[in-house]
């Protein structure tokens, strides 16, 4: 049973999820040869305070500091 998490900044819509989630368990399907019943995924929202690059915060590089 596959099981995938995909953590996100947030701000995506339902939409965007679901095609995500649709083309990513059909690539697993394909590859892996499982049922896209048996394909978990989780979305896991990170708020730009609780993400970092390079040692600055995603919400101090989006205000410009």
């Amino acid at each position: 049973m596959p099981w995938v998490r995909i953590d996100l900044s947030e701000g995506r819509t339902v939409e965007q999820k679901q095609k995500t989630a649709k083309a990513v368990t059909d690539a697993i399907v394909e590859h892996c040869g499982c049922t896209p019943e048996s394909v978990s995924i989780v979305f896991a929202d990170v708020s730009s305070d609780n993400w970092a690059f390079g040692g600055t915060l995603l919400s101090q590089r989006a205000n410009g500091k």
